[in-house]
């Protein structure tokens, strides 16, 4: 007896352990926005909004010091605080500003300006009334498509480029409807805005996501339907999984403040309004840094990064001498997320210098 007493006790204390360490699991992943808030209020940023002609609204977060200027413009589906991670360690370099492009966070929403000239053009306007003096631009995504366009028409107040793994080409037609991009994100968007609702957007997004197909096909029906569930109890409020990682359903958040118009955009491939990619690269002058993250592709040849190695030297081969080329060691597309300082490094490395 007091042998199989002391086996029940290792066996309780076990469980125990193991419930309190996946209780804590759950806590961070629906509190993942605590770390955010924190770095935020470290970095001391302060959200602003810069009103242009029309009316049109530039919401963005400022770190004000005595710094060079750098300007963060974040990727599809996100908002200027996405970057929070990275802010403390950049502002002791950096005075910063990064904006909430048009159809996201509070920027302003209208379908007609869904375009990288119409949005770019804000965005040097920006430049010119609220910073007024040379820049470094850093896009993540196609926010990077975006400060490409800034670096190459943006003028004397355009110091340099930071181009953090731009899904370059693909979004203007190159192998589109076999892209990542398109399977997991552009083409779920746009069918679902056609259906009639029936499911919440998340619930929707899981039953179709390409990862979910590829990885865990067999979960996907369960995880759509908890969805649907946490969505019809928590009405307003977007979807929280705490038994996943934050990393993979955190967009949710995000997407409150996100018009799927924009979307509708790359889908068609209307966002490029005329441009393509290539002269936009030839036509940046100023030094440019192309981070890109490590190839990879599923077992059935979809590529699984925003663009493949050949796409990226592609690329800086168009802008020319004046940019340099570096690779993360994994696919992970939110380069300044999985690899701060990689990151950090990387665009610190544009300091102008003294």
């Amino acid at each position: 007896m007091k042998k199989a007493g002391k086996a029940a006790i290792v066996v309780f204390s076990v469980i125990g352990l193991a419930g309190a360490a996946f209780g804590a699991y759950w806590h961070r992943n629906l509190h993942w926005y605590d770390e955010y808030e924190k770095c935020l209020k470290e970095a001391g940023a302060v959200e602003k909004q810069h009103k242009l002609p029309g009316g049109r609204i530039i919401n963005y977060g400022e770190v004000e010091n005595d710094k060079p200027p750098l300007l963060l413009i974040h990727g599809q589906m996100s908002i200027w605080q996405d970057y929070a991670l990275v802010m403390p360690e950049l502002s002791k370099n950096w005075h910063i500003y990064s904006i909430d492009v048009y159809g996201h966070g509070e920027s302003s929403h209208d379908e007609d300006l869904y375009y990288i000239d119409t949005n770019g053009d804000d965005i040097i306007r920006f430049i010119d009334e609220v910073i007024g003096e040379p820049t470094v631009a850093a896009g993540h995504s196609n926010g990077a498509i975006t400060a490409a366009y800034v670096a190459a028409y943006g003028g004397k107040n355009i110091a340099a480029a930071v181009l953090e793994d731009p899904p370059i080409f693909s979004t203007e037609g190159e192998g589109w409807e076999e892209s990542f991009a398109y399977l997991d994100t552009y083409k779920p968007l746009h069918d679902y805005d056609q259906s009639d609702k029936s499911q919440c957007w998340e619930s929707y997004y899981l039953e179709h996501c390409l990862w979910g197909q590829l990885f865990m096909k067999n979960a996907m029906p369960g995880l759509a339907n908890y969805a649907q569930k946490y969505h019809d109890s928590h009405p307003g409020e977007a979807v929280k999984i705490g038994f996943l990682p934050y990393s993979i359903w955190y967009v949710f958040e995000y997407a409150q403040k996100y018009d799927f118009a924009y979307g509708e955009h790359f889908y068609d491939l209307s966002w490029n309004h005329g441009h393509t990619h290539e002269k936009i690269l030839s036509d940046i002058k100023v030094p440019c840094l192309y981070i890109h993250a490590k190839e990879n592709r599923a077992d059935d040849g979809t590529l699984l990064c925003a663009a493949s190695r050949e796409q990226a030297e592609r690329a800086v081969s168009y802008i020319g001498d004046n940019c340099r080329l570096i690779e993360s060691d994994t696919s992970d597309h939110v380069i300044h997320t999985v690899h701060k300082d990689f990151y950090i490094d990387a665009v610190n490395s544009m300091l102008p210098e003294k």
